[in-house]
């Protein structure tokens, strides 16, 4: 069972609307992400009141946002609208995430690991408002593949992308020059440049 099955019959599980606390606990129980240290994007749910019984002042701004989604429901939510909630929050999605981890692809996204495999071949890294980007070749991969950095095809294919090669860190480096996180489609253009090479190449590595 994929880690999106199971998050979904978890939430299904519950009779009423699951609690932000409990999102919390699962998200970082099966992902490993802990979503009460990361960075809020939608601020202005912040100012948004919440009907949670709970003091909010002891609650993390992360719990706060959650709560103030999920009063605003009419219904209770199922898991593909919980991860498209969590997407618009915290800019993390689950989706791509679970996919990621089938790929050979490691994800540091949110000032944490989120996707690390020791056989991984590319290092995928977001800084903490994913407003740049850097793709990277993994320990692994240059070891195996006697390349010290990353393949041509693939520099060729992020360079179309807007990326710009970075010497010292031996990887290709995107900064969105508007100021603002790079969008899904961005993202989803990078991870699918990369599972082409690898697919076409070094799958056998």
């Amino acid at each position: 069972m994929s880690k999106i099955e199971l998050m979904d019959r978890y939430i299904y599980s519950f009779e009423e609307q699951i609690s932000s606390s409990e999102i919390c606990k699962f998200v970082d129980t099966v992902f490993g992400i802990n979503l009460e240290s990361v960075l809020v994007l939608d601020k202005k749910s912040l100012q948004a009141p919440s009907s949670n019984n709970m003091d909010q002042s002891t609650m993390s701004p992360s719990r706060t946002v959650i709560d103030s989604y999920l009063d605003l429901a009419k219904h209770k939510m199922t898991g593909m609208e919980i991860r498209k909630m969590l997407n618009q929050i915290f800019g993390i999605n689950l989706d791509g995430i679970s996919a990621l981890e089938k790929e050979r692809i490691s994800l540091f996204s949110k000032g944490q690991w989120v996707v690390q495999n020791a056989k991984d071949l590319f290092i995928i890294h977001t800084g903490i408002e994913d407003v740049d980007v850097t793709v990277l070749p993994s320990i692994y991969f240059m070891e195996h593949s006697g390349l010290e950095g990353l393949p041509s095809e693939l520099q060729n294919s992020l360079s179309h992308l807007g990326y710009n090669h970075d010497k010292k860190i031996r990887g290709y480096y995107f900064s969105n020059p508007s100021g603002m996180a790079v969008t899904d489609q961005f993202k989803g253009q990078t991870i699918g440049a990369i599972i082409e090479v690898i697919r076409k190449s070094y799958s056998d590595l």
